[in-house]
């Protein structure tokens, strides 16, 4: 993966992310979608199904197509700055973005599911709900941490504060890529995953790098989920620096970083070498 050399100077736009999961004989899984070689954000790369916040998210009728208010999201969000309007914006944007990317429907309703899949995929979302009566799953989908892009040269030339959720995919459901913006999809355990990434199989950007480390310290989704619903979502800004002529992210709680509260388990930092982005001391110490 290559470093951007450019600076973005635009403010971050709002995006969210759903990290889904599911259990296994082999254990915890998380889907991965490979992003389209064209793509002007993580082109190539790996990522959890996930985009931008659209003004239409926010316009969704809660009381029609949500199973909670959208008081509990905000409150849920734990995020007292954004308005109520955009917190529940954001639990739409990440359902769609996975409808959209892995054709998953976040309802109870597997007929109205299995319904959706066989409309045209060009009609708006909120237009599809409306048809199909359809009303989204969300006491299931939790926050899980909050990334926001620095102003620094990066893996993309695009900032974004993006909302990551986590979710188990509903049952007698299949996620797949779309063909479109993703062209490749997997299930694989984190630490499978980053042992992929380590082994230069797949490309990773340090959201997800630092992750699935994060998701490789559980062994089931009932655990993730109750780690989500214990803590309140981490906000993570990393900071940048160049040392001995090698960029360096750090990240809440490492020493070089502003803030001395750790936002995450594990390593701090990552250091930019061999085209990629690898822990100060190799690639065990993402769980120690």
């Amino acid at each position: 993966m290559e470093l951007n050399s450019e600076v973005p100077t635009a403010p971050p736009r709002d995006a969210s992310t759903v990290v889904m999961l599911r259990d296994t004989p082999r254990g915890l899984e998380v889907f991965l979608v490979k992003r389209h070689g064209l793509s002007d954000v993580l082109g190539g790369a790996y990522v959890f199904p996930g985009g931008k916040l659209d003004a239409s998210d926010s316009l969704l009728d809660p009381l029609a197509h949500l199973d909670q208010d959208p008081a509990q999201l905000h409150a849920a969000l734990a995020e007292p700055e954004t308005d109520v309007r955009t917190a529940t914006g954001l639990y739409v944007a990440a359902l769609r973005e996975a409808f959209e990317e892995s054709r998953v429907l976040f309802s109870h309703d597997m007929a109205s599911a299995q319904a959706a899949l066989l409309q045209d995929k060009a009609k708006p979302f909120n237009a599809l709900l409306a048809e199909l009566q359809v009303r989204l799953q969300t006491r299931h989908v939790l926050p899980w941490s909050r990334w926001i892009t620095p102003r620094m040269p990066s893996v993309s030339s695009k900032r974004f504060d993006t909302r990551f959720f986590v979710a188990a995919v509903p049952h007698e459901q299949e996620a797949t890529h779309d063909n479109f913006e993703a062209t490749e999809s997997v299930w694989l355990p984190p630490r499978v995953a980053l042992e992929q990434y380590w082994n230069r199989q797949i490309e990773l950007a340090p959201p997800q790098i630092m992750s699935l480390a994060h998701l490789a310290r559980h062994n089931s989704v009932d655990s993730v989920m109750a780690a989500a619903r214990a803590t309140t979502p981490p906000v993570i800004l990393p900071e940048a620096f160049d040392e001995d002529g090698t960029r360096v992210l750090c990240y809440p709680g490492d020493p070089a970083h502003s803030v001395a509260q750790r936002a995450l388990p594990g390593v701090s930092r990552l250091l930019y070498k061999n085209k990629r982005f690898e822990p100060v001391d190799g690639f065990e110490a993402l769980f120690a």
